[in-house]
């Protein structure tokens, strides 16, 4: 009796992956590799050949006090805004979906939460720094006009103004896609659950924190990563805002680790060797700090 033939399909799946696999290895997975070699080399300026020096490239950055603030600037700059950003979009998330509040006209205020988030950072830099320019810019002339300030005050020169200035700006981008993802999450858990507790008397604090944080763990811990990734590579913000004031960066106050790297590659002496090593102890702090968080939200 004759076979029948038989085809192996699954091979197909490799022909839809392929495409992906194939941009991933030439646009991140070798730049990465390239990187992690450079690091241990002293490539500068225009040079095409290089030797391998080992682990001097690290001990010259941990040695260098640019790049240790530059650290500290980053972890600041980004506590400081993603702090309140995620507790008032948990406070707003949690507003949205009370089965008791029931607010009106939800849709309008989602849009407007949500609106600063898809401005480019170009267009926001530019009206921040004009609304904080010395000594004619709107905000000094409100509060010289209000007498809260006698003269105009020089936002862009003074260290701590300029940090929170920055903190407030990737706070008041970012919240409102923190809330639309933690709205997503509350609407997802089973309404019978809020139900049972209203029926029991639960007031709605007991409520958020007994049902809603619980259930919500997967999404705050996928916020949590992708804002310390996002805040770990904080770029636009802060090399646009010290462009466009014509004050730069204060003592570097907002100098990020980001911008640290790109001073180092692209300007000057073009340091190579010295970006790739930031670059990799960039990426060594995110890799610890995601292994923190997912320890911390790990399942009993």
């Amino acid at each position: 009796m004759k076979k029948k033939a038989t085809f192996n399909y699954s091979r197909y799946g490799y022909y839809f992956v392929a495409p992906f696999i194939i941009i991933f290895v030439i646009f991140q997975l070798y730049p990465i590799v390239y990187t992690l070699n450079l690091s241990i080399t002293d490539l500068t300026g225009w040079a095409t050949e290089y030797k391998y020096v080992g682990l001097q490239n690290f001990i010259r950055l941990f040695q260098s006090k640019l790049f240790i603030q530059s650290l500290k600037n980053t972890v600041i700059i980004w506590g400081v805004n993603f702090i309140p950003q995620l507790g008032i979009a948990l406070l707003l998330a949690a507003w949205f979906t009370d089965i008791r509040m029931k607010v009106k006209g939800q849709g309008i205020f989602k849009v407007l939460f949500y609106l600063p988030g898809i401005i480019t950072a170009a267009s926001i830099a530019v009206l921040f720094s004009s609304l904080f320019r010395f000594p004619d810019g709107v905000i000094n002339n409100i509060l010289v006009s209000a007498g809260i300030l006698e003269t105009p005050f020089e936002f862009f020169r003074s260290k701590t103004a300029t940090r929170l200035l920055v903190s407030f700006i990737q706070f008041w981008m970012f919240y409102g896609s923190t809330m639309i993802m933690l709205i997503a999450a509350i609407l997802g858990i089973n309404p019978a659950l809020y139900e049972a507790a209203m029926i029991d008397g639960a007031s709605n604090k007991k409520i958020f924190f007994s049902i809603t944080l619980p259930l919500i763990k997967p999404i705050m811990l996928y916020i949590l990563v992708t804002s310390l990734i996002g805040g770990m590579q904080m770029f636009d913000i802060p090399f646009l805002i010290t462009n466009r004031s014509g004050s730069g960066s204060p003592d570097n106050a907002i100098t990020t680790v980001a911008i640290f790297i790109y001073n180092q590659a692209f300007t000057g002496g073009r340091n190579f060797n010295i970006a790739s090593a930031a670059s990799v102890i960039l990426l060594g702090i995110i890799i610890i700090g995601s292994r923190i968080l997912f320890r911390i939200f790990k399942e009993e």
